[in-house]
């Protein structure tokens, strides 16, 4: 049976969103959420944007200010972009363990981020959006079972 999440306040699946408040260090830097990670990372090498966004006081703030079309956005980020997010779940469920003891305990079952207005990180209004968010948890799942089974 799928299990669809899509807020930060969800129990206990909340912790699958890029909302969810579980901070981590990656490149040198602090993040609050895998959102301000995520929307910064647009703006590398433009570091006075990516300071910004790491600042942000939300992740709905961040995720505005990744949003703005006044900032100069990577000429790469299209091809990047799954990477990086990639990254931020990965660092974030290797951070906290409690989180991953979540994400460890979905087994095979298949995530998916519930939101209608995303067809491409969520199913979409539709159910047919393409869902990576929830097909990279997946992946990261199968990474730390990976990690697990060989210690």
């Amino acid at each position: 049976m799928p299990i669809y999440f899509y807020s930060a306040r969800e129990t206990p699946h909340g912790c699958f969103s890029n909302f969810s408040k579980h901070g981590f260090e990656l490149e040198g830097m602090f993040w609050k959420t895998s959102e301000h990670y995520f929307q910064a990372q647009k703006f590398q090498p433009h570091q006075v944007h990516v300071s910004t966004i790491q600042r942000a006081f939300t992740p709905k703030d961040a995720a505005n200010l990744g949003r703005e079309r006044s900032r100069p956005l990577r000429t790469d980020w299209e091809a990047i972009k799954d990477d990086i997010m990639r990254q931020a779940v990965l660092t974030k469920f290797e951070t906290h363990l409690e989180i991953q003891q979540i994400l460890l305990e979905t087994e095979i079952e298949d995530l998916i981020e519930n939101t209608s207005g995303d067809h491409y990180w969520g199913c979409g209004s539709t159910g047919t959006g393409k869902n990576m968010l929830g097909i990279i948890l997946m992946e990261t799942r199968e990474i730390l079972r990976s990690r697990l089974e060989k210690t």
